[in-house]
């Protein structure tokens, strides 16, 4: 089979948009161009309809009510929507969350933090999972929200979401999560799994970018505070005039998402073992970052020790890959989520992460799973680093060896 180069496989940063999702919002941008909160003639009228049928498709993804379906730019809006609206609704407040978070969770606890609201960062363990344990030692009386993602955007690991939903329910506590990353690809109920508010990210899953939601249980009703004021949209929750193009492409992508999820899933998680067997199998000293088996079907995040991983990216340049989060790519520093689960400032640089997506092939994971251990085996011939790992394993090899001897 025939592939077109460069192969993107950064689907953790962000997706194409798919066909059918674009096909859905062409007709927004100028035939049905609308005001949705015009409420006096015909093209706003078309426009709330349009904007009405999107909260039901989303609603209709994670099994909610449409009515709780808050219209924002994309999940860091919702966010900061989230946890700085209900510390603003609350009177001394404390949240508690985990150090592996999305940026946009852990700046807005900073932000409210400098406040003077109480905030809360759990540890991690080596696999990425936060223990519910911990989050029910760090409650106290004033404990109103607990934010924890549901799927990691570097690692993959998801979260035993459904366990501290039940728990912050027993508490009487918000419960908030970014489900930006696990949206459309693994099971979202916010019934089932006790869900207060739920963000979400048009172009992580097929929809465009600069769109997004946040889920706000109405009942029993969620106290926020919006913090974008003037016209008193959606619910007053979040002024500005609506996207429609925007809101119907969400719509449309979650809809796909819905009907396709579990096949879509099985797909991205096939390629996933192929790629990783065909890199373990073929080389030495690798590390698989985030949990083996609770993880995104799309996300592989490895790190090759001995190589560096700017130096590996710029060896695959017709791959699209990235060391880790598309919001911290300009940093040198090692990633903070792979410094959180225990992984070495070495090992942590030598990461990469491989985000499997719905249109990518066989034939594309075989292409890249071949550069890739040309590659990391042309890097390690000139790696000095690599030189003394190998030294130091065959020494400790030697040592047991002469122990088993006597």
């Amino acid at each position: 089979m025939s592939i077109q180069l460069p192969i993107y496989l950064d689907n953790n940063a962000t997706t194409p948009v798919d066909e059918r999702v674009l096909e859905a919002m062409l007709p927004y941008f100028k035939d049905r161009f609308g005001n949705a909160a015009s409420r006096t003639h015909a093209f706003g009228w078309e426009a709330e309809d349009a904007v009405d049928r999107a909260r039901e498709q989303i609603a209709c993804l994670i099994n909610a009510q449409p009515k709780d379906i808050i219209f924002t730019s994309g999940a860091t809006e919702s966010d900061n929507l989230a946890i700085k609206g209900v510390a603003a609704a609350a009177q001394a407040p404390h949240i508690i969350t985990q150090a592996t978070e999305h940026h946009a969770v852990l700046d807005s606890c900073r932000a409210v933090e400098r406040a003077g609201v109480a905030v809360t960062v759990l540890p991690v363990d080596a696999q990425g999972i936060v223990d519910p344990s911990d989050i029910a030692n760090a409650i106290t009386d004033n404990t109103v929200l607990v934010s924890i993602m549901a799927a990691n955007n570097e690692i993959g690991t998801c979260q035993a979401i459904g366990e501290i939903g039940a728990l912050c329910e027993k508490k009487d506590i918000y419960f908030h999560t970014d489900a930006a990353q696990a949206i459309g690809k693994v099971p979202l109920d916010v019934e089932a799994m006790h869900i207060d508010l739920l963000s979400i990210s048009a172009h992580k899953g097929y929809g465009p970018k600069g769109m997004g939601a946040l889920y706000v249980r109405s009942r029993p009703r969620v106290r926020l505070v919006g913090q974008v004021d003037g016209g008193g949209h959606e619910k007053g929750m979040r002024s500005g005039t609506l996207n429609v193009p925007g809101i119907v492409g969400l719509g449309e992508a979650c809809a796909l998402a819905q009907q396709h999820l579990a096949a879509e899933a099985e797909h991205c998680r096939k390629l996933c073992h192929r790629l990783r067997d065909h890199l373990f199998n073929a080389l030495d000293q690798l590390q698989l970052n985030g949990h083996p088996e609770r993880r995104l079907p799309g996300n592989l995040n490895i790190s090759f020790a001995g190589v560096d991983g700017e130096s590996l990216l710029m060896g695959l340049c017709d791959v699209a890959l990235s060391s880790g989060s598309a919001c911290t790519s300009a940093s040198l520093e090692p990633s903070y989520v792979l410094k959180a689960i225990g992984v070495g400032d070495d090992m942590a640089q030598s990461s990469i992460r491989f985000g499997i997506g719905r249109f990518n092939t066989e034939a594309e994971i075989d292409y890249v799973a071949d550069r890739a251990i040309r590659e990391v085996n042309r890097l390690r011939e000139i790696s000095p680093n690599y030189k003394n790992i190998r030294r130091r394993k065959a020494d400790r090899g030697l040592s047991r060896l002469r122990g088993l001897r006597g």
